[in-house]
């Protein structure tokens, strides 16, 4: 499902995470390894990271604070900025690690569905191409669900209230994260169609000013499907996210330990409706596929 940035609060450009490297860098970079110097870097970013991480578990998003970070890593906030020159910067590198983390979670979550029909026979990646979309997508679904459940108050940074005065950099280190999260999705649903088919999706007509918009959405993302199966795919992301947005904030904390069973139904019921309006896929879907 396309997961574009949370708009922000106004506010001014915020800095981004210390710059890659320039190109006659990286090239040296990948033929030599890294230096004493890099290596402890890379070490003590991953520590501040960890323990950013450690905080907002503890306080929540809107506590984070650079000065109680440092402390706990005993080292001053001044010392902090070598790594990280202000708290966007920081916040920038966490929301990206959130989606990478997220991203991984998810892709586990279908490869592992695989690996178990490998152990059936064949190879997992025979696994994968056999496996029905439809299955796959559940499988993702409920990868995501169990990182927010298991992540709450980092899920909360990706996607609750904005920080205040926080606005990501627009095309950079977290956005680009984002898609990459996405693409599992708009691949698993629509995987198995031609483009021919999600042109052709029962959709009531979309207004030429929103068709000539999503005409014009770059063919990284989204932006490659037709423009009824982009008003479908955000339509299967809202469903799929809303349900564990109400768990994760408690909202459906009434049904108990059947909150699992919840979701899992209404992901079989948002599949079978998407699919149904796709030319070519009603057979799937009455078959029991969905």
């Amino acid at each position: 499902m396309p997961v574009p940035e949370r708009p922000k609060t106004a506010a001014p450009p915020a800095p981004s995470a210390p710059s890659a490297p320039s190109a006659p860098a990286a090239r040296s970079a990948s033929s030599a390894p890294p230096t004493l110097r890099e290596r402890r870097r890379a070490t003590a970013v991953r520590e501040i990271l960890d323990a950013a991480e450690l905080h907002i578990t503890e306080h929540g998003p809107e506590g984070l604070s650079l000065r109680a970070v440092a402390r706990s890593l005993g080292m001053t906030v001044q010392a902090l900025y070598h790594y990280f020159p202000n708290r966007h910067a920081l916040v920038t590198m966490l929301v990206t690690k959130g989606y990478e983390d997220l991203f991984a979670a998810v892709q586990a979550a279908v490869d592992s569905m695989a690996d178990s029909a490998a152990g059936a026979g064949g190879t997992a990646a025979d696994s994968v191409a056999d496996r029905p979309f439809v299955s796959r997508l559940l499988d993702a679904a409920e990868g995501y669900r169990g990182w927010a459940i298991a992540h709450p108050e980092r899920f909360k940074l990706l996607f609750g209230t904005p920080l205040r005065d926080y606005a990501a950099p627009a095309d950079g280190a977290s956005t680009m994260a984002a898609r990459r999260m996405s693409t599992i999705f708009q691949r698993e649903l629509f995987g198995g169609f031609s483009p021919e088919q999600l042109a052709a999706a029962d959709m009531p007509p979309l207004s030429p000013q929103f068709r000539a918009y999503l005409d014009q959405l770059p063919p990284d993302g989204p932006g490659v499907l037709p423009p009824p199966a982009i008003a479908l795919l955000m339509e299967a992301w809202g469903r799929m996210h809303g349900m564990v947005v109400l768990e994760v904030f408690g909202h459906t904390s009434f049904l108990g330990d059947h909150e699992a069973e919840l979701f899992h139904l209404a992901m079989r019921n948002m599949l079978a409706d998407i699919h149904r309006r796709i030319p070519g896929s009603a057979d799937a879907v009455e078959a029991g596929a969905v």
